[in-house]
């Protein structure tokens, strides 16, 4: 099983979760991204190519199916405008052990977060934007499966 989709709409955690564990596998590991507040942030606004942002995605999701003997393998990832702690980003792996699961979980999201292609931007009080800039620590976190 493998399903990846970049949509606006919210998404349900618990029954991602339920079609993961229903493959019968041992391990299922997740990763939920939530919108950071603070510093006031009013809104994260994520623009995107779909097809190029669908095919990339996928091409990971496929990758990762490849690196680890995965039952399947969730990502879901939202686009438009946000308000903090609005869900972000859904990773689920499912796998017959813990390892595989975990791994390949923790390697879709240190992907998303330094090779997705989308483009952030923040919102602030007063009306003030800026766009997010990519992080050294992320795009190190990738390097480390190879990325």
């Amino acid at each position: 099983m493998k399903r990846v989709a970049i949509q606006a709409q919210d998404f349900d955690v618990a029954g991602e979760l339920a079609a993961l564990e229903a493959l019968g596998g041992g391990g299922v590991a997740s990763f939920t991204g939530v919108v950071r507040g603070g510093d006031g942030l009013l809104a994260l606004e994520l623009e995107h190519y779909p097809a190029m942002t669908q095919a990339q995605v996928a091409r990971i999701a496929e990758d990762a199916m490849a690196r680890w003997p995965l039952l399947g393998v969730s990502v879901i990832h939202r686009v438009g405008r946000l308000e903090p702690g609005a869900r972000i980003v859904f990773v689920g792996t499912a796998s017959r052990h813990r390892t595989a699961a975990l791994e390949s979980c923790a390697f879709l999201i240190d992907w998303l977060k330094s090779h997705a292609p989308f483009w952030k931007k923040e919102h602030f009080e007063g009306g003030a934007t800026e766009w997010v800039e990519a992080r050294a620590e992320d795009e190190a976190k990738a390097k480390e499966w190879g990325g």
